[in-house]
Parts: C-alpha cells; structure tokens; sequence
C-alpha cells in the first residue's frame, strides 16, 4: 500500500451517498483461530455480511499498536499499525510462515481478546516472518519494502527504532531510558541505528504487511461499495515513539515527564472525571510550525479510511489540564485549544476533510460553532437521550437533525440490553435512575426485554440522520458481558470478540429491511419501498 494522498482522496470521492447506515467492529473483535482477531480470512466475511445485510459503512477503533491497557487510544505511534492485526494466514499464503508455524497459536482463547496471552506468540510468529523474509526474499520484494520504507521515512525511522529501543530495554517507557537515547542525542541516536538495525528492519517489514494487508481489505470493501470509517484520538500516549520525537511539541518537563496531563471532567461516566494520562500539546509551538505533524497525521489516516471519527472534538475548542501527579481529574481546568485555526491548516493543506466530530459531554456553543462552521457531522447517542443529562433531549431520534451520526451507542457504551438492565461500570447511574431510565426507553420505542435492542436499531435507522452506526453487540441482542469498554476502568477492557458464526442469516435479513425500508440503500437496489409504493399507487385511467 503506498498510502499517498491520491488514494486518499480518491477513497473520498466515492464515498456514502446521504443515507447510509453500518456496523461498528473492531477488527481485534472478529473471531478466528489464532488469539485476537485481525485481517485475515474473517475481517473479509465481515465484509460479505456487511454486504448482504445492506451495511454501507464499517467502522473500527483506532488502528495502531497498543500499548498501556491494551487500549487503541493508547497507542505506541500515532501512525503506525497494529501488528497483532497482521493476519498470520497471509503470512502463509505469502511464504512468509509455513502451516505448520501456526501450530502454537492453536491454544489461545477463541473467546476474548486476552492480549496477556497473545503478544508475545504473535510477536513470535512476526519475528519467524521477518527471518524468512531476510533469508529467501527475491530482489524485487527487498525492494517493495525499500520503496514502503522510503516513502514513510517521516515516521517510519523513528518508530521503528523507538519499538527496537523499548525491546532493547524491557519494554520501559522511554524516560527510563539512558539520558542521551532519553533526550534523542544525534550520538547516540546513530549508535542505536547501527546496533539495533536488524531490530529496525523486522519493525519496518511488520509495518509493510500491515499496510498490505489493510490495502487487501479496504479494496475488498471499495469492491463492495463499503466505506471504512476509522477513529483518531486527539491525544496521544506518553509512552510513543511521536512524543519521544517531537518532544517540543508537548508540554513536558526536562526529564520527559508531562507537566500536564489530558482528561474530562466529572461526567455521565465517572464522578470523578476521566484521568487519561496523555500529555498535553503546545500548541503554540504547533501553530508556529503550521500543524505539519498534524497535517502528516491526517493524511496518514486518510490512506486507511474513508471517514474519520474525532474523538473528543471538543478539545480543539477548549480541553481539560490535569496536574502531571494528579490522581483523579477532578482538579484540573479548561485551557484554551486551537479551535478553527488547526482544521483551517489541515484542509488547506489536504482538501475537505470527511470528519465526524464526536461532539459528546460538556459540549458549549463554541465547539457547535467550530462544527457547523466547518460541515462536520456531530453524533447522537441514544442511550443518553432517555437520562437527565442537558443534552438528553438532542439523542431523542425525532429531535436529530440530518447532520449527525446516530448510534444505539458505541464502544465505551453498555450495550442496549445491558444497559436496560442496570449497566456495567457507570457509577453514575442510581438504580432509580435505571428504572426510570428504562421506563422511559420502553415507552419511547415501544418494547421492552429482550426486544428493545432491535427497536433501538430500528429507532435509529428510522431518523433522519443522514448516518447511522450500531455497534455489533446490539445487533446480536448481547447483555453487559459483551461490553467493549468501561471509561476509567484501567483494566479488562476491549476483550470482547465475536464468537464464529453468531452473525446469522436472520440478522443480515432484518438489517437489510430496515436500510430498505428507511433509504438506507441506494436508490437502485431498494425494493421493499419501492415495492409498497407501486402497490399502494393508484390504478391509471
């Protein structure tokens, strides 16, 4: 995949028309043999159910490599990809691994994504390639990888040294590094690139699959006219290899340490805010340098989705500083971000942006305006529009507007039935507040039990927002065990994997209905309202 900005764009152009609808999956939550799910074989019979069930549209999690929590919103590099998603069947039909290589995999959980196990046998598996790969390689594949390397030099060079640095010393932060790698002394930089360039290399190969293995799926999905809409965290880890390389552009201490650190206040999740640990930006320093590494971000991001999920729109306008030593976020207070000035650069420098703001919390006029002033779509969460949070009358579906992305909820939601029955993790909520809450979502969609997640569904769909988005879990009718994440739990989340097979003929049937029956398809392939209308039409004279 050689990731320029021509792809991107034309990726773009031939995007959804106004009514859409898909699912939300992960891509670590497909099922498969071989401990986590990646992008092999079952991320392309994702794709033929999305097809059959009338799905236009697949959206995923951040797609880089995780690191504290196993969270992909705490990634090792902001443009790099996951090499767990690396599907280790490729890597057979490719001659990079034998059959047989596989045979160890053979043990891990087929039920959950449980990353304590599987880093290290995938990781295994990737070194075998890579001495394959160095060993019998043809002249033309050295020089594929050359060329991949050559054109993500920007980020490649550093983050393929960055992971052989943290390999080298244990996986430990890079504060605790030697002072001279800490501070990226040019000495010691050039040193480390000559002692680790055999560890530099495997990393770089890991990423040159990645990004082949994600070209095949994304023009599996463009070959069934299936836009994938990806998730970019506002901030990024501590712990990456951009911060290590752009230290000036975040507001650290002379040892490395953020001074500052990023998180939200009290809210519908946590009475006690959400301390999310990443160091905060100096955006002056950003400005002045014409947010070149957030244009390069972007575009990095644009050559692996159609469409984009902001996360945490809101902190372009104004975000919440926590003290570096602080351990709640209920002390911090709102600082002033760069508002229409980044997105202003970042268009000017890679055209309209397809950007879905994640407008969600404590959301003031000025961050509407910086939307709406830039045609962003917003989101609209229906599991909030039945509580008493000030915003709650906005996700009720006959109050959206067209320019939302309407969701039953995403992945730091319960899931519909669970959060019927009591949720999971969201202290916030009394049992009288459930029940109320419940009662009033049964009365509005008209269900109850078990059959209040399609209603949900089928809420959704029916609204007028141009695009609507359900996450699997609901699709399957799946209680709180299903969740993918709890905000503030520091552990056990995003574990949940799809188990083979749930996705059954009945679900793609019931889904492709309702995209039927509410435009939801284009034009030519709507039959059910098509249908109706000829039937209910008068007889000519």
């Amino acid at each position: 995949m050689s990731g320029s900005t021509s792809e991107s764009c034309q990726g773009r152009a031939s995007m959804t028309s106004p009514r859409v609808s898909g699912l939300l999956l992960h891509p670590t939550s497909l099922p498969g043999r071989y401990g986590i799910g990646d992008l092999g074989v079952e991320a392309h019979r994702f794709l033929d159910f999305l097809e059959q069930a009338g799905q236009r549209v697949w959206q995923v999690l951040p797609l880089g490599p995780t690191g504290y929590g196993d969270s992909p919103y705490q990634c090792f590099s902001a443009m790099a990809g996951n090499p767990l998603l690396v599907s280790p069947e490729r890597l057979v039909q490719d001659g990079w691994l034998e059959q047989r290589d596989l045979e160890p995999l053979a043990a891990l959980p087929v039920g959950t994504s449980d990353f304590d196990q599987v880093i290290a046998p995938r990781r295994d598996l990737l070194v075998r390639a890579f001495a394959r790969f160095d060993a019998q390689a043809m002249t033309a594949q050295r020089e594929a990888l050359d060329a991949f390397c050559a054109e993500h030099a920007w980020w490649l060079d550093d983050f393929s040294l960055f992971m052989a640095l943290k390999e080298a010393h244990g996986m430990r932060a890079w504060t605790s590094w030697p002072g001279p790698l800490r501070d990226r002394a040019p000495g010691a930089l050039e040193d480390a690139r000559r002692q680790h360039a055999a560890a530099c290399r495997r990393h770089q190969f890991v990423q040159w699959q990645f990004f082949a293995h994600w070209r095949a799926l994304r023009d599996a999905a463009a070959a069934r006219e299936i836009t994938l809409m990806g998730d970019m965290p506002i901030f990024v880890a501590h712990d990456s290899a951009d911060v290590w390389a752009h230290r000036d552009q975040f507001d650290l201490r002379a040892d490395g340490a953020p001074r500052v650190v990023a998180g939200v206040p009290p809210d519908y999740f946590s009475a006690t805010g959400q301390l999310w640990g990443n160091p905060l930006y100096r955006w002056d320093r950003m400005k002045a340098d014409d947010f070149s590494w957030w244009i390069g971000r972007m575009r990095m991001t644009l050559a692996l989705v159609d469409q984009i999920r902001l996360d945490h729109f809101r902190g372009f306008v104004a975000y919440w500083e926590v003290p570096g030593d602080a351990t709640t976020a209920a002390s911090g207070v709102w600082q002033r971000g760069p508002g229409g000035d980044l997105l202003a650069a970042v268009s000017a420098a890679l055209g309209p942006l397809p950007i879905v703001a994640e407008n969600l919390g404590f959301i003031t006029p000025d961050v509407e305006d910086l939307r709406t002033r830039h045609g962003l779509p917003g989101m609209a969460i229906l599991q909030f529009a039945f509580g008493t949070d000030p915003q709650a009358p906005d996700f009720l579906p006959h109050n959206f507007t067209r320019d939302r992305v309407a969701y039953t909820g995403t992945h730091d939601n319960d899931t519909m039935i669970g959060w019927a029955r009591g949720g999971a993790g969201e202290s916030a909520r009394s049992p009288d507040d459930v029940a109320r809450e419940r009662r009033y979502a049964e009365a509005y969609l008209d269900a109850s039990g078990d059959d209040l997640a399609w209603a949900a569904i089928r809420g959704v769909l029916a609204s007028v927002a141009d695009t609507a988005i359900i996450p699997v879990q609901d699709v399957l009718g799946l209680g709180s065990d299903a969740r993918m994440n709890v905000p503030g739990r520091a552990s056990g989340n995003w574990r949940w994997r799809l188990q083979p097979g749930a996705l059954k003929g009945p679900h793609a049937s019931g889904l492709r209905r309702l995209a039927d029956l509410y435009g939801r398809l284009p034009p030519s392939r709507q039959t059910f309202a098509v249908a109706s209308r000829t039937e209910a039409a008068p007889a000519s004279t």
